[in-house]
């Protein structure tokens, strides 16, 4: 099994290009299942996510392959389906998997599909997309960890959801848009990747209101023809790059994104005491000697992204003095406190809360990735650590991360991947 070593303590500067967004890239490929014939989507990440949704379409007899000379570009045709399941061995990898369900529901009146699976940062049940799919007249069964969805058409809806769940709302969203009649959503989650999944399937010929706010209205139509669509920058991404020129001394210019996505962390970044600076798509951060201590909260879209907490409490651990960082979306995403603590860094942890009283130096070490963003966790700290740390189960950052490596050695990080 490969692993990451990476020798720290390097002055990173220079830029780095933005992937196209993961978390908009899987609910619309998803999503292409509602089209007839062909579609082509562009700015797509080569990550293992996104590998594994097309073999979940292929698995249903989609056809899904790159588009030849072009490596960030899948063309779909949905016209070669020949199967409703979604099944356990594929799904079991990715919880964006269930984002199949409302699409094969509402074009086809039918779907099985696996209870999903992915990080284990805490319960995230589909129960609201389930509810959902019941007020649009859908008949739910459980059976043997199978959902097992059926309607002969879903009828638009009031839907109000427990909390703005962005894939219940996707899901909702891609059930609607065939539905007789119109279906409202309200307390929607309102981050941009929900936005850009109502743009593709508007210009495959929905009709579809307020996405990005917490009320969208959908009124259901007939079809929706196949489109050429380019996913929007990932945010994700382009933070994590953020909080490495804050992190690693030098000025590290952040392409290919878009700086309005990521207010709240460039307010923190500057608080913190970096230089921040923004075009209409770039930023531009560049580190100090010591950050100054900044408590941040995870909240929904606009509030500070879960998936950025790790990244920036690995910040933190630098700082000369103590931050507050409360994880409020998921209750299991402190997984990585433990690696950062094998490299030095001094946290404690109360429940959603965690105070991280800054160090001058962390020291390389082994440690092992539990997820996604923790494993961007500790590649950031491994990078500002002294000697040389080794990253185990690094196959959590290739679901998320698109030649992070190589484009971290762009910036004069020295990283390799070796074998166990």
């Amino acid at each position: 099994m490969e692993k990451l070593k990476i020798t720290g303590s390097r002055v990173l500067s220079g830029s780095v290009i933005t992937s196209g967004a993961k978390n908009a890239a899987l609910p619309i490929l998803a999503a292409t299942i509602l089209t007839e014939g062909r579609t082509r989507l562009f700015n797509v990440p080569g990550v293992v996510d996104m590998i594994t949704m097309r073999k979940i379409l292929q698995n249903l007899g989609v056809e899904a392959k790159e588009v030849e000379g072009r490596r960030d570009a899948v063309e779909i045709n949905i016209d070669s389906l020949t199967s409703l399941e979604a099944p356990y061995d594929l799904v079991r990898k990715m919880r964006a998997s269930v984002s199949v369900l409302g699409p094969m529901l509402a074009k086809y009146g039918r779907a099985r599909v696996s209870m999903p699976g992915g990080c284990a940062i805490g319960e995230r049940p589909i129960d609201m997309h389930l509810a959902a799919f019941s007020k649009m007249g859908a008949k739910i069964e459980m059976n043997h960890g199978y959902v097992e969805a059926s309607a002969k058409r879903l009828r638009g809806a009031e839907v109000c959801l427990d909390y703005p769940t962005v894939g219940g709302t996707e899901n909702t969203i891609c059930a609607a848009v065939l539905a007789d009649g119109v279906t409202v959503i309200d307390n929607a989650a309102r981050e941009p990747e929900i936005a850009d999944l109502a743009a593709f399937l508007n210009k495959a010929g929905a009709k579809i209101e307020g996405a990005g706010t917490s009320r969208i209205e959908i009124e259901g139509v007939a079809s929706l023809s196949g489109v050429d669509y380019t996913i929007m920058p990932d945010r994700i991404e382009a933070g994590t790059y953020a909080i490495v020129g804050a992190l690693c001394g030098g000025e590290v210019v952040v392409q290919n994104c878009n700086p309005g996505h990521l207010t709240v962390l460039l307010e923190k970044l500057a608080e913190a005491g970096c230089y921040v600076s923004a075009t209409d798509n770039s930023i531009t951060v560049r580190g100090c000697k010591r950050p100054r201590p900044v408590n941040i909260a995870t909240h929904p879209y606009p509030g500070f992204p879960t998936d950025l907490q790790a990244q920036w409490m690995a910040l933190m651990a630098f700082t000369e003095g103590t931050s507050i960082v409360r994880e409020a979306v998921f209750e299991r995403r402190f997984m990585h406190v433990p690696e950062l603590r094998r490299m030095g860094a001094e946290i404690r942890v109360d429940g959603d809360t965690a105070a991280v009283t800054g160090v001058e130096r962390l020291v390389g070490a082994p440690v092992m990735a539990t997820d996604i963003r923790a494993s961007a966790s500790l590649f950031l700290a491994g990078l500002a650590a002294k000697n040389t740390t080794i990253i185990s189960r690094i196959y959590h950052l290739r679901r998320g991360y698109e030649r992070i490596e190589e484009k971290l050695k762009g910036l004069g990080a020295a990283v390799e991947t070796v074998d166990d």
